[in-house]
C-alpha cells in the first residue's frame, strides 16, 4: 500500500519534476502545489499508486477542468485493484465537466441537462426522436422520474436524449458491478448509489454528445481518458481486463460507441467508485 511518503518522493523527485517541466511548461508549480494538496488531504488517494495519481491529474490538467469536487468537473478516485493487491488513481470526468468542454469547441449554442419530474414528460416519440418537457408547478416537490440532455449547435441543429429513471436504474445495475454487487459495503460505495442524479445526469449527456455533437481534440482525450487508469501517460486502461478493454473502448470510440463501454474491475468485493455511466439512446 502506498502512503503519502511516496507520493511526495515521487512527485518532488528531480526526472519527475523535469518530466512535468517538458509536459506542462509554466503549469508545473501549480500543478504540483494543487495535486500535493489533494493528496494531503484525502487518505484514500494517499494509498494510490504515485504516477497514477500524478497521471490521472496531468489528464484533468491538459483539459483544463478543476480537480474541485465542489465544482464538479472532474475528480482522481481511488480505485482498488483487487487482483494486483494495489489502489490506483481513476481519472473521471463530471457532467459539469462534460458541458465545460462542449461549450468551449465553438460549436454549440445552447447545451443542458435536467432531471424530468413526475408530470413533465408531454411527449415522446421513439421513431423521430422528438421528445417534449414542459415544467410542472412546484417542481421540486415532485418525485423525478427521468433524464433529459438538451444540444442546439451553431448550424441550428437540435437534439434531446431522454431516459426513464428506470431505464437508467436498469443500466446502472447492468454496467456498474460495484452498483449491482451482493456485497452492501461495496455497493453503497457506488458512485450510482452515492450521487444517483449526477450520474444520471452524465450518462445522458455522455450519450448525447457522443452521438450528436462534434468532438475536438480535447473532448475525444475527455471521453477516452473517462474512468481510465494510466500507469503511463496516455495509456489507458479500463478495469481488469487491461488489454481487451482498451482495445475495445478506442474501437467503440472510433465508431461512435463509447457509451457501450464499461470500465469496471472484475474484483468487485473489493471495488471502490469505479462505475460506467455510458447511457443509451431514446
Amino acid at each position: 500500500m502506498s502512503t503519502l511518503k511516496d507520493f511526495n518522493l515521487v512527485i518532488r523527485n528531480q526526472n519527475t519534476q523535469a518530466y512535468l517541466v517538458d509536459v506542462l511548461g509554466e503549469k508545473k508549480d501549480g500543478f504540483v502545489a494543487n495535486l500535493t494538496t489533494l493528496v494531503a488531504n484525502d487518505r484514500n488517494l494517499q494509498q494510490c499508486e504515485p504516477t497514477t495519481l500524478m497521471y490521472a491529474a496531468m489528464t484533468a490538467t491538459a483539459l483544463d477542468l478543476p480537480l474541485d469536487k465542489n465544482l464538479g468537473q472532474a475528480y482522481v478516485i481511488p480505485f482498488k485493484n483487487g487482483k494486483a493487491g494495489n489502489t490506483e488513481a481513476q481519472f473521471q470526468i463530471g457532467w459539469k465537466g462534460l458541458v465545460t468542454l462542449a461549450q468551449r469547441s465553438g460549436t454549440i449554442r445552447l447545451l443542458n441537462a435536467t432531471d424530468v419530474r413526475e408530470g413533465e414528460l408531454k411527449k415522446r416519440n421513439l421513431l423521430t426522436g422528438q421528445i417534449v418537457i414542459e415544467p410542472v408547478e412546484d417542481r421540486e416537490k415532485k418525485p423525478i422520474v427521468g433524464y433529459a440532455a438538451y444540444v442546439m449547435l451553431s448550424n441550428g441543429f437540435e437534439k434531446t436524449v431522454y431516459m426513464s429513471k428506470e431505464e437508467v436504474e436498469a443500466h446502472a445495475k447492468r454496467y456498474s458491478q460495484t452498483y449491482r454487487s451482493s456485497n452492501q459495503y461495496t455497493r453503497n460505495a457506488s458512485k450510482w448509489t452515492t450521487d444517483f442524479d449526477a450520474m444520471a445526469l452524465k450518462t445522458v449527456l455522455k450519450q448525447l454528445i457522443n452521438k450528436w455533437v462534434p468532438k475536438d481534440t480535447k473532448m475525444n482525450i475527455a471521453l477516452q481518458a473517462d474512468q481510465s487508469i494510466q500507469r503511463e501517460y496516455g495509456d489507458y486502461h479500463y478495469a481488469d481486463n487491461d488489454k481487451e478493454q482498451a482495445v475495445s473502448k478506442l474501437a467503440d470510440l472510433a465508431a461512435g460507441n463509447v457509451d457501450d463501454v464499461t470500465a469496471e474491475e472484475e474484483e468487485t468485493d473489493t471495488d471502490t467508485n469505479t462505475d460506467s455511466d455510458e447511457g443509451t439512446e431514446s
